[in-house]
């Protein structure tokens, strides 16, 4: 039984070291990346990262898996000038998509739970000249820059689309599609949300 034990004990100090250092490195290659990364920062990989170049993060920041960043300088022959801009002590749960083409910017403390979107662009207008382009080749089309301001709390599963405004310390539900701005001390939910309490 006490060989179990040191056995074990050996086996979870070893297992906790080997994940400790993968972070590191991935904490420093990631750095390298990314046109500004602040210290105490905290990536869960996979990190799925597309010109990261374009993405600046304050301190303190932290990130569960499959955190997806996709910035897009060119496409279909079009050029753009992406900015990803993320304050200090902004923590994101799992399998949060940020999308740009121009500009997303997140204020500090900003905290997201899972599966959030959030994109300052679409895949072409909704008319008929559109409709009849494969979607995939459609030109992306700016919307309007999104900004989230200071101390947002953002829940499960809500889009945020083009050109909306967060202000701050607003909280969002769960499942909430915010296709408008968002008054600061207020509560939205809803498809599209809308606000439910302000204070």
């Amino acid at each position: 039984m006490p060989v179990r034990k040191m056995y074990n004990g050996f086996f979870y100090k070893f297992i906790n070291y080997v994940v400790k250092k993968y972070q590191w490195l991935s904490v420093a290659n990631a750095q390298r990346s990314f046109k500004q990364l602040g210290p105490n920062c905290y990536l869960e990989y996979p990190v799925h990262l597309i010109n990261s170049k374009y993405v600046s993060i304050g301190s303190n920041f932290s990130a569960k898996y499959n955190l997806r960043i996709e910035t897009f300088d060119q496409f279909e022959g079009d050029s753009y000038t992406p900015e990803i801009c993320i304050g200090d002590n902004v923590i994101m749960n799992t399998d949060v998509h940020i999308g740009c083409i121009q500009k997303v910017h997140i204020g500090n403390n900003v905290l997201m739970a899972s599966r959030i979107y959030i994109s300052d662009h679409s895949h072409g207008d909704v008319d008929r000249h559109t409709l009849e382009i494969i979607p995939a080749k459609r030109p992306l089309t700016i919307k309007g820059d999104v900004v989230i301001e200071d101390n947002v709390w953002i829940g499960e599963g809500v889009a945020i689309l083009p050109g909306v405004r967060v202000g701050r310390n607003a909280v969002i539900g769960a499942n909430a599609v915010v296709t408008k701005d968002v008054p600061a001390f207020s509560v939205v939910a809803g498809v599209p949300a809308k606000v439910i309490r302000q204070f």
